[in-house]
């Protein structure tokens, strides 16, 4: 088990650079913090490299650290590699898990260019939560490894393929394999209290301020808009997606 107290060492640094995209994509790794995600990223196979652990925080009996390096830390070096105001003591190096699209797949979340972290990441565990089978996010969308992208995933990051990718490429690619898509736009759409539960979907969703670019929507089957009874203008893109999601599995 390895000890280090200085910030200034080259493993610290390499860490440190795991807050940058840049260096995410480059790297294929990224840092996950807190007992939870770490724990939920340890149950997962192959996916932990390394559990940083702050040097007076105790572990929980039972913490999964099977065929994990566990390195101990000194307090000044778990801040600098945080991105939280407050560590909790723990964090972890995870790979980028590569993903191969699955012709099984019937259920999907497209994401165009939404580039809030916390939407983002309560988007993915929202289609986690509703079983989906992949969120494919389009171009211009914030990262998924992103510290508060992470956060807001609780862990579904871990459960389900997230791809990244073109949604031109996607959505044609969807409706020849017989996956109705389902656009969101008050023009040209119809409520979606309209439809009946579907058992082959995709859902796409758009920009916080612009909302899913004419380029996509054309593509789709039907657009679809959630109605508003009070006085706000719309409502959040992973609030509606939420609505929508659950309407299409259920009916």
């Amino acid at each position: 088990m390895k000890f280090i107290e200085s910030p200034k060492n080259p493993a610290v640094k390499q860490w440190k650079r795991l807050l940058n995209k840049k260096d995410r994509d480059k790297s294929g790794k990224f840092i996950v913090e807190g007992f939870h995600l770490v724990e939920e990223a340890l149950l997962e196979r192959d996916l932990v490299s390394e559990v940083i652990v702050q040097e007076d925080t105790e572990l929980p009996a039972g913490f999964p650290l099977q065929d994990v390096e566990l390195i101990y830390v000194t307090r000044e070096v778990m801040v600098s590699i945080s991105d939280t105001e407050t560590p909790q003591g723990i964090a972890a190096v995870c790979s980028q898990r590569k993903y191969e699209w699955n012709p099984e797949w019937k259920q999907f979340l497209l994401i165009d260019a939404v580039q809030d972290p916390g939407n983002i990441g309560t988007m993915i565990r929202t289609a986690d939560a509703a079983g989906l089978d992949a969120v494919i996010l389009g171009e211009g969308s914030a990262d998924p490894y992103s510290p508060k992208v992470i956060r807001s995933t609780q862990g579904s990051l871990f459960h389900l393929p997230v791809l990244k990718g073109s949604l031109g490429e996607y959505i044609p690619k969807l409706s020849e394999s017989g996956v109705s898509v389902f656009g969101t736009s008050l023009e040209g759409g119809v409520s979606y209290e309209t439809l009946q539960k579907q058992m082959a979907f995709a859902l796409l969703v758009g920009n916080e301020g612009k909302g899913v670019s004419g380029e996509w929507l054309a593509l789709t089957k039907q657009n679809l808009y959630i109605p508003l009874f009070g006085r706000s203008e719309s409502l959040n893109v992973a609030v509606a997606a939420g609505i929508l999601l659950y309407h299409l599995k259920m009916g």
